[in-house]
Formats: structure tokens, C-alpha cells, sequence
């Protein structure tokens, strides 16, 4: 049969997607449900534990396939949104509401119980988050589920940001989180993953995957004269995004946060660690 990767894949040797049958092997197929993130954030992990590696992470509004729920509090499932399939906790998970109308366009954002910004928020919700919005009241957006939201931090779903590397640089700071992709933490692909989805342009989650699935190969020298803003640079494991012609902005954990810093210094340490340039891409 053919090879597919696991991590987008949603198939194990006892369970699969009812739609890949005849394609992997399995001992039962299941049709999924669709349910929606209801937590400003879910972590999605490699199995079924609190303990368990943070693959990526679900942002609220998310549309989640659901293929398995235990008794002890986990579903397994695929986001919609990049084909990531991992362990999330159920709790942060319910039927699927009306469809997202909104999505967060600030770093950050509150969830408030009324139409006041001196009531104790209910939740903070970071840039990308999707918002079901039913009505505006005063200045604020009033989401399907009852909650007051600044409408001024909020933009249509279909709306773009014109430049990724703007949108990168508002997570300057922001700490390193293996796995992460929020205003909380963040790790390299994240942060490559936020600022393209923010501006129309589809991306998968790992920098793997964004190497081979993103831009067009560009022919560097030694002198790296010809790199432009928004070129993503990519190492084993690692990406970056130029933010000019000398510098590059990422999440990295030689800093454990989001930093920018001259390509020409990035390249000597993490050379130094045993990783040479792979390649840089221009979208």
C-alpha cells in the first residue's frame, strides 16, 4: 500500500478514516464528526496524556475531524485547517457551532461577559482564532456563544494582511514552545505558519513540510546579496524568515524566544551544532 505521513494522515493499525479504506491497513474504519475548538487553545499531542509530546496546537473556532473518544477524556482527531492528526483533550472540544464569520487580527485578544472592559474577561484568545459573530453592541463583537469581543481587534474571515513578515514581527519576544503557535508560545514553523495562514497563503505545520511544499528554490552566494524580505530560510529542522536583506526573524531556542538577529550570525552557530543551510525559498 502506500506510504502516507502519520503526522497528516489520520490512520493506526486499529483505527482509520473511514475514506482511506482500501488505501491503509487497519482493523476498522470510522466515518469522523466534525466538532470546533471552544478553548482559546488545545493542545494537540502524540498520545492520549497531559505528559504526552505537544505536536501542535488547535486554535479556538478551529474545525476539528473526530475519529475516537475515551472514557478517560481524549479524542482523536484531524484540524480541517492543516490535516494535523494527534490527541486532543475533549474538554476543549464541542459540536460544531454556526461557521466562523470573524477571525482575531490582534496578537492578542479578550473574551468579555458584557459589553465592559471593566468585567472580568472569560478568556484571551490569540491572532487567528475564529469567531462566530452574531451582532455588534457598542464597540465590542458579540460571538455565537455569548462573549463580548473588541471589534476593533476582530477582521473578517476572508480578510489578508499584506505581509507576513509584519505579521511575524508582532510575536518579537513572544517565548519559544515546542509545538506552540500562539501569542503564549511559539516555535519556528508556528510562527512561519501564523504569518503566511494570516495572509492568504496555505501552509502546513512542519518546517519539512513547508521546505518541500512552499516558494521557489533561490540561488544564493556566499554573499547572500540577493535575499529579499519574506524569503523563508530553511536549515534541518529549522526556518526563518528574512526580514530584509540581512536579517532574519524566528522562534528559536537558542534565545527561547522570538528573536531577529543577522542571517550571517545565525548561519555560523547553527553551524556550529552540526546544521548547514538547506535551502532558501521565495513564495
Amino acid at each position: 500500500m502506500t506510504a502516507f505521513d502519520p503526522r497528516i494522515t489520520p490512520a493506526r493499525p486499529d483505527l482509520a478514516a473511514k475514506h482511506l479504506e482500501g488505501a491503509v491497513a487497519a482493523a476498522r474504519f470510522v466515518d469522523g464528526q466534525t466538532y470546533e475548538v471552544v478553548e482559546p487553545q488545545a493542545p494537540v499531542r502524540r498520545a492520549p496524556s497531559p505528559d504526552a509530546a505537544l505536536l501542535t496546537e488547535a486554535l479556538m473556532g478551529e474545525r476539528v475531524i473526530v475519529y475516537e473518544t475515551t472514557e478517560e477524556g481524549w479524542i482523536w482527531g484531524q484540524l480541517q485547517a492543516d490535516d494535523y492528526v494527534g490527541w486532543l483533550p475533549a474538554a476543549a472540544l464541542a459540536p460544531a457551532g454556526p461557521p466562523p464569520t470573524d477571525k482575531v487580527a490582534a496578537l492578542r485578544t479578550l473574551v468579555f461577559p458584557g459589553p465592559d472592559i471593566k468585567l472580568p474577561p472569560l478568556a484571551g484568545i490569540s491572532l487567528g482564532a475564529r469567531l462566530a459573530i452574531v451582532r455588534p453592541e457598542k464597540t465590542f463583537a458579540v460571538t455565537a456563544g455569548g462573549g463580548f469581543v473588541p471589534a476593533q481587534h476582530l477582521a473578517r474571515l476572508d480578510a489578508t494582511e499584506p505581509d507576513p513578515v509584519a505579521v511575524a514581527e508582532r510575536f518579537l519576544g513572544v517565548p519559544y514552545l515546542w509545538g506552540g503557535k500562539t501569542s503564549l508560545g511559539i516555535d519556528c514553523s508556528g510562527l512561519v505558519q501564523v504569518a503566511l495562514t494570516a495572509c492568504g497563503i496555505a501552509c502546513p505545520r512542519d518546517s519539512d513540510m513547508q521546505h518541500r511544499a512552499l516558494g521557489s528554490a533561490v540561488a544564493v552566494d556566499q554573499s547572500f546579496a540577493n535575499l529579499r524580505r519574506g524569503d523563508l530560510v530553511f536549515w534541518p529542522s529549522h526556518v526563518a524568515i528574512m526580514c530584509d536583506a540581512t536579517r532574519i526573524i524566528h522562534a528559536n531556542a537558542n534565545r527561547m524566544a522570538v528573536t531577529v538577529e543577522p542571517l550571517a550570525e545565525a548561519l555560523v552557530r547553527i553551524r556550529a551544532t552540526g546544521c548547514e543551510l538547506a535551502s532558501v525559498k521565495r513564495l
